[in-house]
């Protein structure tokens, strides 16, 4: 059932997604090519919102703040691994794995590699400042729009 907390999560998350994501792009190699890569990430981020943020929202001050910390932990995973995924199907499609096990253990190592990448103390800091605001917002539309 749409509520006006499940929305607001989802949009906090699509524009903290968007922020991310414009904060990753200048850390990964030179000559990345990104086509939709912000587009993705806010509908990661919106989905995130709804599903997870939005469910959970109205039970106070703290459990906002946390809300919106595993909200924002769980959009930045399920980033990661779509996005290793995509390029692991990527390098799939031009016969560089030898069976479907080396292409599926790929999908691991592609994320952690990434994860290793983003973690500065910027990507992390807008991220929990981010959730923080995400959170306490979502929390008091939960309250104030019943």
């Amino acid at each position: 059932m749409p509520t006006a907390a499940k929305l607001v999560a989802a949009v906090l998350l699509a524009v903290l997604a968007y922020i991310l994501s414009e904060l990753v792009r200048p850390l990964m190699p030179e000559g990345t090519a990104f086509g939709n890569f912000n587009y993705v990430n806010m509908a990661i981020g919106a989905l995130t919102g709804w599903f997870i943020m939005g469910r959970r929202s109205g039970r106070g001050l703290v459990h906002g703040i946390n809300n919106g910390l595993t909200g924002t932990a769980v959009m930045m995973l399920w980033a990661l691994g779509w996005h290793a995924a995509y390029e692991m199907f990527r390098q799939a499609m031009r016969n560089r794995f030898d069976g479907p096990m080396e292409a599926l253990t790929e999908i691991f190592l592609i994320a952690s590699d990434n994860a290793v990448t983003i973690a500065t103390v910027s990507v992390l800091g807008t991220a929990v400042i981010g959730a923080v605001i995400a959170g306490v917002l979502t929390d008091f539309a939960a309250k104030t729009w019943r």
